[in-house]
């Protein structure tokens, strides 16, 4: 049997000199595990007096994680949090019943011209999580686990892989790892969970003898075995974990339901009109600015 179910390759954004690759979801397969959006930002190299700049927006029945290789990114939220993260930190927003942040570039950064690089993915909530209360957590690099096999190095940033946990709060049974591995390296895959896949950022793979460039989402099938070699030096992600079951999403919003979806909608909307004055979405102090509700 072969081990690969699908390989899908990112459909990508110019954002004006910044280019995002989009992978999941897609039409066919939108999630893999609890993943439910799978963003690759960059590598970009911006110049002196640019940056990001994602204004105040909200999000619903989700949680977000970001996870860096270059450069930085200082997260601004309504719940009061303010914290910049750097390469191997992980920044974990739970959005839950509803938060509104921001991400942009430090003035610092952006004086002087940086390189950009790095993935955002969005983690989608069992259904009796959906309305917890919204958190956000940082966690440095030097806090999380770093598992050495076959010559890969991989940290783990959220759940559970090869006996370690990560101490970033998750609500299902899930794992991700960055994965660095020098050529000729073997890359284990947890067999532990349900569905896996792995998006290879840099480097080459062969995985049962089959070669692989950089720039896809190689996803294997259930209680495959795959052996997994580096045919050069390797940057990847290890993702999943167990099936959550179909969501909607509509923006920057998740749910089970589509009723929810719309209560969102139509909370931003009023919330804006009231200057987000006692209403349900606030911005996060100092941020004057939003994203207005898409059209369609």
């Amino acid at each position: 049997m072969n081990a690969v179910n699908l390989t899908i390759e990112p459909r990508i954004r110019d954002l004006g000199g910044f280019t995002v690759g989009r992978v999941l979801p897609y039409a066919r397969l939108r999630m893999v595990g609890p993943f439910i959006f799978f963003d690759v930002m960059g590598p970009a190299e911006f110049k002196p007096d640019n940056g990001i700049d994602v204004r105040p927006h909200p999000h619903i029945g989700l949680a977000t994680v970001t996870y860096l290789f270059d450069g930085e990114i200082r997260h601004r939220d309504n719940l009061g949090f303010n914290q910049v993260i750097r390469p191997g930190d992980v920044n974990w927003m739970t959005a839950g019943r509803g938060i509104v942040h921001s991400e942009r570039t430090d003035s610092g950064l952006r004086n002087t011209g940086h390189r950009l690089y790095g993935v955002q993915s969005w983690v989608a909530l069992p259904e009796d999580a959906e309305e917890t209360a919204p958190a956000f957590h940082h966690h440095p690099r030097a806090t999380l686990p770093v598992i050495n096999q076959g010559g890969a190095e991989m940290r783990l940033i959220a759940g559970n892989a090869f006996g370690e946990t990560s101490p970033v709060k998750t609500f299902s049974d899930m794992f991700y790892l960055g994965v660095e591995a020098a050529m000729g390296a073997s890359i284990p895959l947890p067999q532990e969970h349900e569905e896996r896949a792995l998006y290879l950022l840099e480097g080459g793979l062969e995985i049962d003898g089959q070669a692989f460039d950089a720039g896809r989402m190689i996803v294997f099938g259930k209680d495959a075995t795959p052996t997994i070699k580096t045919s050069s030096d390797t940057k990847a992600m290890l993702l999943g974990g167990a099936p959550l079951g179909s969501r909607i999403i509509w923006w920057n919003l998740v749910s089970t339901s589509q009723d929810r979806i719309d209560r969102a909608k139509a909370d931003w909307t009023a919330s804006a009109e009231a200057n987000f004055k006692n209403a349900v979405f606030s911005l996060p102090p100092d941020e004057t600015e939003f994203i207005p509700l898409p059209e369609q």
